[in-house]
């Protein structure tokens, strides 16, 4: 088995070879902290994907014969947002949120049930097979467990070049140079060409996935959880080698994960999803430092802060997440939410649906008293929550 090596490309973007597309230089994609690095991209950046009012909902089917409709289970319900080119859209939330269900729907690797969803200013929903097939070098994805998205049949050669076949490079000297090409890209030795997935490990299989991903030269790339299934010794390696690539080749990602540090780190805006939907979307330095909505308030003081200094008041959710199935009414958080007991539980959080409103510049909530509340006195109001045993909230 070979060694994992450290991440990066280790390839100058001036010597990219002929298939990869020159980086935009004006559509951002730059990266946060470290001193020197761009910007993120321009709020008023070219939007590459539109998602309006999505939905997806599984029917539970029963009877006798299986056909009654007994309900369904509302994975994702009602979600629009914006991804800007060049950009990294951070998706975090607890399991069984929607968030993999988000992503595979707006790829249409699942149907929808309802909404739209536009990539480059074109409705797939409304596509036939052929326009189907030639927008999908557009969009690609990248899944979470490098151990079952790859063919233990295939070889690596097979698997990355599969994709350029399908979409005519019939040539297999040049689909094999294309190969090649691609594993140096993403930190693998070439001549592992004719080696089996089962010849590697966690991290080199998620490499590969990643240079299928780039095969056919895409714009926009869903990462879902593609760090989550590998030692933490690896994630940074992974985590920086898609950083360069999206500097090097122009890259938009959806980043999907449950991990709030490894999200602020690669992310230039960040969506908080629970039970379906989206309750908080801001720019990350905004979400990490100020956020408006209880529930992402919730996920933030679960994340552990090396600096004594720094801490923050671990907060305790009331119970469990609400089924799916049945969502409660109102605000769908109101069963748990610590802020409504501070305020001395409105009515409205219970009658009143919120809606994701503009809060702040480039900050969005979908809470009724978000725009009554400060950083500090959400954190204030926090800090007076009686202590209970209770389940905890995990950004798991």
């Amino acid at each position: 088995m070979g060694q994992e090596r450290a991440g990066g490309t280790g390839h100058d973007p001036d010597s990219a070879p002929a298939w990869t597309r020159a980086a935009d230089t004006g559509s951002g994609g730059g990266r946060r902290g470290a001193a020197g690095a761009e910007l993120a991209p321009d709020a008023e950046g070219e939007v590459l994907v539109k998602v309006t009012d999505l939905v997806k909902h599984f029917p539970i089917r029963g009877g006798l014969l299986g056909i009654s409709n007994l309900g369904a289970v509302r994975a994702v319900d009602g979600v629009s947002f914006d991804v800007r080119r060049g950009e990294t859209l951070g998706l975090v939330g607890e399991s069984g949120c929607g968030k993999t269900t988000l992503g595979k729907v707006l790829l249409r690797l699942l149907p929808p049930s309802s909404g739209e969803v536009h990539i480059k200013g074109r409705p797939i929903f409304q596509m036939g097979r052929d326009d189907m097939k030639t927008i999908r070098e557009d969009m690609q994805v990248v899944f979470q467990d490098p151990y079952a998205s790859l063919n233990p049949r295939m070889t690596v050669g097979e698997i990355v070049g599969e994709g350029p076949l399908v979409h005519g490079l019939k040539d297999k000297s040049k689909r094999e140079e294309l190969v090649r090409e691609l594993l140096g890209k993403v930190g693998l030795n070439q001549t592992h060409i004719h080696r089996y997935p089962h010849e590697f490990s966690g991290g080199q299989r998620q490499r590969i996935g990643i240079a299928r991903a780039l095969a056919l030269n895409p714009d926009f790339i869903v990462c879902d959880e593609p760090v989550s299934a590998l030692d933490v010794s690896i994630q940074s390696q992974v985590l920086n080698l898609l950083d360069d690539l999206q500097k090097e080749l122009g890259l938009t990602y959806l980043f999907i994960a449950h991990n709030l540090a490894v999200v602020e780190h690669i992310s230039d805006r960040v969506g908080v999803m629970y039970l379906g939907k989206i309750v908080e979307l801001a720019d990350v330095d905004t979400l990490y430092g100020d956020a408006r909505h209880p529930y992402t308030v919730a996920l933030l003081s679960a994340v552990p802060e090396p600096d004594p200094r720094r801490r923050r008041k671990r907060l305790v959710l009331r119970g469990d997440v609400p089924s799916p199935v049945n969502p409660p009414s109102g605000c769908r958080f109101h069963t748990r939410c610590w802020l409504r007991e501070q305020l001395g539980n409105p009515e409205n959080c219970v009658t009143d649906e919120p809606r994701l409103r503009t809060i702040n510049p480039g900050q969005q909530a979908a809470c009724h008293w978000s725009e009554k509340i400060t950083a500090e006195g959400v954190q204030s109001a926090a800090e007076r929550q009686p202590p209970v045993a209770l389940a905890e909230a995990t950004p798991g």
